[in-house]
This record gives C-alpha cells, sequence and structure tokens, in this order.
C-alpha cells in the first residue's frame, strides 16, 4: 500500500505543479494580471541617433553648440579653420575670370573676323571684275592698233600714207601690246589678293578651333573653381536634421581628421520605446496597434504611442531584459513610437513601461508591479 501511495502521490503532485506553472504562465507571461486584449511590456526610450562629421581634415575655429542645444536642420553647428582653402578659392576664381577675359576677347575677334572677311573677298573679287575688264579693253585697243599699223604700213608701201603716219601707228600697237602685259599683271595681282582674302574662312576656323579650346580651359577653371568652393562649405558644418545635441566629442582649436565624429544629435520629437515581446504573445502584436507609454518620472501621465516596427526574427532574451518568467526565452523587438513628446520630457535612456492594446473594445489600464 505504501508502495503504491507513492507514486500517486508524486503524480498528483506533478499535475498540481503543472497546472500552477500554467497559471503562472496565463498570468505574468500572457496576460500579466491585465485584461485580456492589452499586453504589458517594458524597455528604453530610444532614438533615431545622427553622427556629425567633417568630411575635411582642419582645426575647429568654432564650436556654436554644446550638449542639450537644440538645432534645427541648416543651422551652423561648427566651423573649420577655412584660411588656406579661401586662398584657394581666391586664386581659382582669378584663374578662371582670367580665362574668361581670354575667351570674350577670343570671340569678339571671330565675330570681327566673320565680318571683314566676306567683305575683303568681296572687295577682292570687284577688282578681279574690274581687271578682267582691263585685259579684255587692252585687248580690244590693241586689236585695233594691229589693224590700223597693218592698215598704215601698207598705205605707206604705196605712197598713200606717210611714213610718220606709219610710225605713229606702230607705236601704238606696241604701246597696246605693253598694255596688255600690265592689265595682265594687274589681273594676276588681284587674283593674289582674292585668294589671300579668302583665306580669311580658314582663319575663322582656326579662331574657332582657338576659342573652343579657350572655353574648354575656362569650363576647367570653373570646374576647379566649384570644386573649391564646396570645401570651403564643407569646412561649415551644419545640422542635417532637427535635433538635440546630445554628445560633444570635440572642442575648440583641436584637430580632426576627415570623418572623425563630432557631435551627436537625436530628433526627441521622434522617440521610440524599444520593448521585446515573448514569442508567446508576439501573434497579438501587429502594426498600428496603439499603446500607452509610463515612465517612474511621470507615473500618472501616459504618452501615446503605436507600434511601427516589428522585427521578422525571434532572438534570445537579452541580459539586461527582465522577463517575468524564465522559461520565456525567444523573443522579439518591437518599437512603440511616441506620437508626440511635450516639452521634451523624454530622453533616450529612460526606462518605461508600456501597454500594447491588440483589442478595441477593452479599457486601458496602468501597468502592473
Amino acid at each position: 500500500m505504501t508502495t503504491l501511495r507513492k507514486p500517486i502521490t508524486l503524480a498528483v503532485l506533478a499535475l498540481v505543479l503543472a497546472g500552477s506553472g500554467y497559471v503562472a504562465l496565463d498570468r505574468w507571461v500572457l496576460n500579466q494580471g491585465l485584461p485580456d486584449g492589452l499586453i504589458q511590456v517594458n524597455g528604453r526610450i530610444e532614438g533615431d541617433h545622427v553622427t556629425i562629421a567633417s568630411k575635411f581634415p582642419g582645426r575647429i575655429k568654432e564650436l556654436l553648440v554644446r550638449e542639450g542645444a537644440t538645432v534645427t536642420q541648416g543651422q551652423v553647428l561648427i566651423r573649420l579653420d577655412n584660411s588656406q582653402t579661401d586662398a584657394r578659392v581666391q586664386q581659382a576664381k582669378h584663374a578662371a575670370e582670367a580665362l574668361e577675359a581670354q575667351v570674350q576677347a577670343a570671340h569678339t575677334t571671330l565675330a570681327i573676323l566673320n565680318l571683314d572677311v566676306p567683305l575683303a573677298i568681296e572687295r577682292a573679287e570687284a577688282q578681279v571684275a574690274q581687271a578682267k575688264h582691263g585685259v579684255d579693253k587692252a585687248l580690244s585697243v590693241e586689236r585695233e592698233a594691229h589693224d590700223d599699223a597693218q592698215r598704215f604700213k601698207e598705205l605707206a608701201a604705196k605712197d598713200e600714207a606717210s611714213i610718220q603716219q606709219r610710225d605713229q601707228a606702230v607705236m601704238r600697237w606696241e604701246v597696246a601690246q605693253k598694255e596688255i602685259a600690265s592689265s595682265r599683271s594687274a589681273l594676276t595681282q588681284v587674283r593674289k589678293e582674292l585668294a589671300q582674302a579668302e583665306l580669311g574662312w580658314k582663319r575663322i576656323r582656326a579662331k574657332e578651333s582657338d576659342v573652343s579650346a579657350l572655353e574648354s580651359q575656362r569650363d576647367q577653371a570653373y570646374a576647379v573653381l566649384d570644386e573649391v568652393e564646396s570645401v570651403l562649405k564643407d569646412l561649415t558644418i551644419t545640422a542635417p536634421t532637427n535635433g538635440t545635441v546630445t554628445t560633444r566629442m570635440v572642442d575648440i582649436g583641436e584637430v580632426i581628421a576627415a570623418g572623425a565624429a563630432l557631435l551627436e544629435l537625436v530628433d526627441l520629437d521622434r522617440l521610440y520605446l524599444k520593448v521585446y515581446v515573448p514569442e508567446v504573445q508576439i501573434g497579438k502584436v501587429r502594426l498600428d496597434l496603439p499603446a500607452r507609454i509610463y515612465t517612474d518620472a511621470f507615473p500618472d501621465q501616459p504618452f501615446d504611442a503605436t507600434v511601427r516596427y516589428i522585427a521578422s526574427k525571434a532572438e534570445f532574451t537579452p541580459k539586461e531584459v527582465q522577463t517575468p518568467d524564465e522559461r520565456v526565452k525567444l523573443i522579439y523587438a518591437v518599437k512603440l513610437y511616441l506620437t508626440a513628446n511635450p516639452d521634451h520630457r523624454l530622453t533616450p535612456g529612460l526606462p518605461a513601461d508600456a501597454i500594447v492594446r491588440w483589442k478595441e473594445d477593452v479599457a486601458w489600464a496602468k501597468p502592473r508591479g
């Protein structure tokens, strides 16, 4: 009898323990003493941190903000020593302006050539036409003088004309022949002048190439100017977003390396409570569920929040997170984004409890201790 009662007693005890374990699980892990439809979680207030760094090395000349300062996007935070870079900007600016002046002068010269060359060609063509007319006239005069000289020779042979008349006719013919040579020489000269004027088109094309080369040099100079001006601008470090300075890593006079962290910002208007939900409860949590956050500093003032992020993979319980039951090992990270942060009362790192409501018809309740 005694032997039989012992196993029965152990079995009953096991059932009792299992039942009590389930009750504890149901109360503390599943319901945590809250009405069905609410889930209690805890965690720390966090924010999206922005690290401010410099693209270039340099010495800090001005530090315009300290920890706790509220800044707006575009506000100047730090100025680095820019004396050397400013000198480079002035040098690049003068070089670009000098090339711009050369380009403008070249354009002016090109415009004058485009006007002068056609006029020079037109003048040369008119001179060629006039010279051709002179040659034609000289040939006509020479033919007439030749005929007269021939006729007077025949008449003088018949004693019908005097020797003087014959000689005068021959002399006029000889002069006409010389006039032909002179007019032809003049025609050759004006043709050369026309050819020289027509070379103006090649001079225009060459000048156009010079202008293009100068424009390329000018554009390169302006590109160098833009680059050094960009470097100069980056030596003035501004806030990339609205936020509050939480950490300052440097001070005035320090020499910093490129990419070195200088300040850290966090937007106190976009804070969230990062909590961990046990695997047995994560199925109740979904995006856009309402939540209320409670802190020790403001126990009677809940802060509205919304579920905006649910981790897709489970992880083991972090050491710093205390769970109600040691048997709950797998949890999911969930982020509850605050709807508002009046007067910036909540700050990153503040521990807090939260109630997530997954049933609409359930009344809100405060977290259980």
